[in-house]
């Protein structure tokens, strides 16, 4: 019979103070998922996983160790325990370490609220056969399309944390969604581009017919691309890509760069880093969201507060040990894995939308570049200078006249986010909800 993962994390810390750690939290998932790919009109993957980890970290004074099994019987955890302790007594000292205070723990919360899981029954693999099939054959109706491959997914997970000092609690979360590549042309010609939807209630993602059809307009949209000009243009990064530039300032205010003195942004807390009236807000209790969360991987609760407000920087992103390095206070953004200690992580954001739509900032632009996606990247992390590689449209006179490759956009983060300009098309269902962002000045290096 298979143990509840309430058991499992009591059994890991009463392991743990037999094999005579000081202290230890413990955490348990069980995860299942399923996955169908279908790749011109045939099945050729169905694969299903089930599985059940845990993750130990135990403290002798100022020393810590972690590790993480997926063998559920005593003579593991038990062996577990006693590998762990032997890890921290060799471990250096880390002075910043340690668990929450007790009152500094969670106490109520309402995980139901927040609709983190779907309780319908699981969609099966012939459910989610057909909904990939339906959307790889609209993508393949329109004229121009010579390949395209189609997934579903659905994904069901369960954690649960406790500690030594008393904090217990758990909570499961879904996600399923359809996805559709498609490809036009041949040789050094051909394009391919995408679309998927995701959501954490099966029921809410869209109909597959929309998606693939989606993603075969935007490959037909890309045929006949070549290189732009080299020069000084307005970039306006498109509501899918745009979201990576509110997320290289997220990792520049991560206390773990923060500690390290590692960051562009090491001396911008209290300063301005948007434009005046731009705020970024993390919601980490967000109904319907799949990044929310009752408390965090160190059982402090979870909160709602303003990352930057009116344009002004209020604060890192911390978890314990790296508040306590910098003399703060944790903003519960603690995130671990089950062999993996606590790392700062933001969750759910939401920058302050603008008034205009995507094709006012087109038009208003004049000339320049729309990136629809973006290939590797060159971010220096200590001075911010930026440097991707990006594929999208070219922009005359306010209007879109052909699709580019092979263009590089350069700059440097802490004058870009200064210059920002959003639209108002951000999608309410993301996590991160980022519109389309214009950004004047950037640096092009096409042809």
């Amino acid at each position: 019979m298979a143990r509840s993962l309430e058991t499992l994390t009591e059994a890991l810390l009463e392991a743990a103070r037999k094999a005579g750690a000081d202290a230890a939290d413990a955490i348990a998932f069980d995860t299942s998922a399923l996955s169908i790919t279908i790749r011109g009109g045939r099945l050729e993957t169905a694969e299903r996983a089930e599985n059940t980890e845990m993750g130990l970290r135990v403290l002798i004074g100022q020393r810590q160790a972690l590790v993480g099994v997926s063998d559920t019987s005593d003579a593991s955890i038990a062996a577990m325990a006693e590998r762990a302790v032997a890890m921290a007594r060799e471990a250096p000292e880390d002075p910043w370490i340690g668990l929450a205070d007790t009152a500094e723990l969670a106490r109520d919360w309402d995980a139901a609220a927040m609709e983190l899981m779907d309780h319908a029954p699981e969609p099966d693999a012939a459910h989610l056969e057909d909904a990939a099939r339906r959307a790889e054959a609209r993508a393949l109706a329109l004229d121009g399309i010579i390949q395209a491959e189609a997934s579903g997914g659905y994904w069901r997970s369960r954690a649960h944390f406790a500690t030594s000092n008393g904090f217990r609690g758990g909570y499961g979360r879904t996600n399923g969604g359809i996805s559709v590549s498609a490809y036009t042309g041949e040789g050094t010609g051909m394009e391919t581009d995408w679309a998927g939807e995701s959501r954490v209630f099966m029921a809410d993602v869209p109909p597959p017919e929309g998606i693939g059809q989606r993603a075969a307009e935007r490959t037909l949209a890309r045929r006949g691309a070549r290189k732009p000009k080299t020069g000084t243009y307005p970039v306006l990064y498109d509501e899918r890509v745009a979201g990576s530039l509110i997320g290289h300032l997220l990792s520049a205010i991560n206390g773990n760069a923060i500690a390290r003195g590692s960051s562009w942004a090491r001396d911008l807390l209290h300063a301005q880093v948007l434009p005046a009236g731009l705020s970024l807000i993390e919601d980490q209790m967000r109904p319907r969201s799949g990044r929310s969360r009752p408390f965090d991987d160190e059982g402090l609760p979870s909160r709602r507060r303003a990352i930057v407000l009116e344009g002004v920087l209020q604060g890192w992103t911390l978890d314990l040990a790296t508040a306590r390095k910098l003399g703060m206070a944790s903003t519960s953004n603690a995130d671990r894995g089950v062999s993996s200690p606590p790392a700062p992580g933001t969750t759910n954001t939401e920058l302050t939308p603008g008034s205009a739509s995507r094709d006012d900032l087109i038009r208003d632009m004049g000339t320049g570049l729309l990136i629809t996606s973006l290939i590797g990247s060159t971010i220096n992390a200590t001075t911010g200078d930026y440097s991707r590689g990006a594929t999208g449209f070219w922009v005359e006179n306010g209007q879109i006249t052909h699709a580019v490759n092979e263009v590089t956009v350069a700059g440097n983060l802490r004058d870009m986010l200064l210059r920002i300009i959003p639209a108002n098309d951000a999608f309410a269902h993301k996590p991160t909800r980022v519109p389309s962002l214009l950004v004047e000045g950037m640096t092009l290096a096409g042809a």
